[in-house]
């Protein structure tokens, strides 16, 4: 039995941080698929290289709207042009190769088991591979497991096509029609690509709003914009059964009366927490499938001393930025130093076009939480950079708790607000004054100055509800 400092189960995002970090211990990754996780390969990756591939298609589409052209461009045949964007696509993903990671751990120091890891009991770890069963002795487990497509139960899914987003993320098909069943941020980014290369797309949420989880306005907006380029959006809808049919791969019920012949479906509903199958029973674990892994501040199991987790096994804000985070907190812990995880800054964004972004508390949030509640918008369409980049729409909303004089929420939709949402980000995390916020300047024109309005209001606000300093 060979031992090791560090047992990491899981080389994905989250795992891929212990080798490097821990240098003169020995560290074991244990992965039975890719080293570093589903997002470079069949996720975040692929999916953008894809969305950014839809997006140009559009704008050579408008290039004319813009003075970029004289007259309407002529696009080549969207079959074609989808070719060349998965060809990209295999390219930016680095054709689903994880040599180069899988080097990078081992050029480290660490010792990489190819195989499928479970825990034998306290200080154990099994590893069934192509060298045969192995099993490796830890003083600390670190557990990455991340997560899988979660299925919904709909009777008779399993006699048509279906994809979930790791297959239609890994497949060269261009369906004619498409059901894309999920209105999250998954469903809406893929259902927007295939649109744009030509597959007619119905999109399905069973909640009455795209988006439920973040405020009701952006996910309105993203509908108005999804419609505008021929996605039939269903909110308030679920598929109650699919069948196979003679005119279509598939035909599907759905709860408002009506059928739909689509030629594949994609399940975007979501994801679960892997924590089936991996021993955590022979630590004193209560597993329950579907249940994420709890953890505590320092991201430990708990109820454990020497095994921590990170990553969507946790069921905390469940993205790779999120995954990063935790493993530098379990890191840093285990180099000894006391270091506890904040979540109350983790953003979160939705690549389409528009983009949408938010980090924080929604105001209903806010409001259930008690606080005192302020909120303050800023149609994006009226800042200078909008003019000059022919933007009329978009919004940003901010949420501050008016009585401790702080931001505490943040969502927007228009364009690059994932990449401008970070001002938020940075200032719920550290707690920045609503004053000090409002009297910063940001440079003309960008879309960020959309910021200034809103923040004045609010701080305006904080100012009236404290009365004379």
């Amino acid at each position: 039995m060979e031992h090791f400092d560090v047992v990491v189960l899981g080389a994905g995002s989250a795992g891929e941080w212990f080798v490097p970090g821990l240098p003169g211990r020995r560290v074991a990754v244990v992965e039975e698929a890719r080293v570093g996780g589903e997002c470079p390969y069949v996720a975040c990756v692929p999916s953008k290289a894809l969305l950014r591939a839809a997006h140009v298609r559009r704008l050579a589409g408008a290039a004319h709207r813009y003075g970029a052209a004289s007259a309407p461009l002529a696009l080549d045949d969207p079959r074609a042009a989808f070719a060349a964007a998965v060809a990209r696509r295999e390219l930016v993903a680095e054709y689903r190769d994880d040599a180069g990671s899988a080097a990078r751990i081992v050029d480290a120091g660490g010792t990489l088991f190819r195989g499928r890891g479970r825990i034998a009991g306290p200080g154990q770890l099994e590893v069934a591979g192509p060298e045969g069963r192995q099993v490796l002795a830890w003083d600390q487990l670190v557990i990455g497991t991340g997560s899988r497509a979660a299925v919904p139960p709909i009777p008779g899914l399993e006699t048509i096509p279906t994809w979930t987003s790791d297959e239609a993320l890994s497949s060269e098909e261009l369906p004619g029609r498409l059901a894309v069943v999920g209105g999250g941020a998954v469903g809406c980014e893929l259902a927007q690509v295939y649109a744009a290369f030509g597959a007619g797309v119905t999109l399905i949420e069973a909640a009455d709003r795209l988006l439920p989880a973040e405020e009701p306005f952006a996910g309105a907006a993203l509908t108005v914009a999804l419609a505008a380029e021929g996605i039939d959006v269903r909110a308030g809808t679920t598929v109650t059964a699919a069948r196979a049919s003679g005119e279509a791969n598939a035909l599907l019920e759905l709860s408002d009366g009506t059928t739909l012949s689509v030629d594949r479906v994609l399940l975007a509903t979501g994801r679960r927490p892997a924590v089936e199958d991996i021993g955590l029973e022979t630590l004193g674990i209560e597993v329950r499938p579907g249940v994420p892994l709890a953890v505590d501040e320092h991201c430990r199991v708990v109820g454990l001393d020497n095994v921590w987790a990170a990553g969507d096994v946790t069921g905390v804000a469940p993205f790779t930025h999120t995954a990063n985070y935790q493993a530098r907190v379990v890191l840093a812990n285990l180099l000894g130093r006391d270091v506890t995880a904040d979540y109350r800054a983790i953003p979160r964004a939705v690549y389409t076009d528009p983009a949408v972004a938010a980090v924080g508390l929604t105001a209903a949030q806010a409001e259930e939480r008690g606080l005192e509640v302020g909120v303050a918008t800023m149609a994006i369409g009226e800042t200078g950079r909008a003019w000059t980049e022919g933007v009329e729409d978009g919004e940003l909303r901010l949420v501050a708790d008016l009585r401790a004089g702080v931001l505490v929420g943040a969502a927007a939709i228009g364009p690059a607000v994932d990449e401008w949402i970070g001002e938020a980000a940075l200032a719920i995390r550290a707690g920045v004054p609503l004053a000090v916020l409002a009297d910063l300047v940001h440079p003309f024109p960008t879309f960020a100055e959309a910021y200034e309005p809103p923040l004045r209001t609010l701080a305006d606000e904080a100012a009236r509800l404290a009365g004379p300093a």
